[in-house]
């Protein structure tokens, strides 16, 4: 053990109701505390700090992601949620949006409020 065994997660919003509300209702997290300056959500071990932005600078790249048991499922789940899932030119994206990458790991896309691109993985 190190001692940065332990980290903390950061993404942002310019709407802190909005991305409060898709987090909690639509990912299913629970906030445990809505600060002046960040929304927080406990993440398995880890803390998720949205914070409370005037503009989010959108990244082209995944900016957070999940690792999943079984990722048609949590797609089909998050799908009938309101979550759409992205598709990429060039990637071979199956009729769900799952991407086979060369390593047997299968991939998944989709946007928060502010346009933070968030994935699923399965590793095999």
């Amino acid at each position: 053990m190190t001692p940065l065994d332990n980290p903390v997660l950061f993404l942002a919003t310019e709407d802190a109701e909005r991305s409060r509300a898709f987090y909690e209702r639509v990912l299913g997290m629970a906030c445990v505390a809505d600060e002046p300056y960040a929304l927080v959500f406990r993440v398995g071990d880890s803390m998720l700090r949205i914070q409370k932005v005037e503009r989010v600078a959108r990244a082209s790249y995944t900016v957070l992601g999940w690792a999943v048991g079984d990722i048609r499922s949590t797609v089909a789940a998050l799908s009938k949620a309101g979550v759409t899932f992205r598709r990429y030119e060039g990637l071979d994206q199956d009729e769900i949006g799952v991407w086979h990458s060369p390593s047997g790991a299968l991939v998944a896309w989709f946007e928060d409020p502010d346009g933070n691109t968030l994935s699923l993985t399965q590793f095999r």
